[in-house]
C-alpha cells in the first residue's frame, strides 16, 4: 500500500462510505486475510471476531484514495475490553471483496492517541 503516513484529517464522505462496504463484505464472509495480517494479529494477540467487532463500531480515520491495486482505509476501533485497535483495509467495489491489509495496537510511542499520530 502507499503512502501510510496521510494526515488523519484528509478523508472525505467516501471514507465512511468504504467502512459501510468494508463491513457488509465481513457481514457476508467476502474477505481476504493477507499473510502479513495474520501474522500481525498473532503477534498482538487480536481474534479475527475481536477486529471484525472493532470494525463495526469503529471509524475511518485515514483515507489511502490512490493505493493499488484497491484504494484503502484505516479504521480505528476497539477490542471486547476497549483497546484500541487499528486495521488497514483495502475494498475491491468490483466484486465486493474486502482485504484486510494489516491489523495492529497503535503503538504510543507513534500515536498521541488511538486517532492522532505524533508529528
Amino acid at each position: 500500500m502507499e503512502d501510510q503516513g496521510a494526515d488523519a484529517g484528509s478523508y472525505n464522505e467516501s471514507s465512511a462510505m468504504r467502512i459501510s462496504e468494508i463491513i457488509e463484505a465481513i457481514r457476508a464472509g467476502q474477505v481476504r486475510i493477507t499473510e502479513h495480517a495474520y501474522d500481525e494479529a498473532d503477534a498482538d494477540r487480536l481474534t479475527f471476531d475481536e477486529i471484525y467487532s472493532s470494525v463495526f463500531r469503529g471509524e475511518v480515520i485515514e483515507d489511502y484514495p490512490t493505493d493499488r491495486p484497491y484504494p484503502s482505509c484505516l479504521v480505528c476501533g476497539e477490542t471486547f475490553r476497549g483497546d484500541p485497535v487499528h486495521s488497514v483495509w483495502a475494498y475491491n467495489a468490483q466484486n465486493g471483496w474486502a482485504v484486510l491489509v494489516t491489523v495492529y495496537r497503535p503503538d504510543p510511542r507513534l500515536w498521541i492517541d488511538s486517532r492522532h499520530r505524533r508529528q
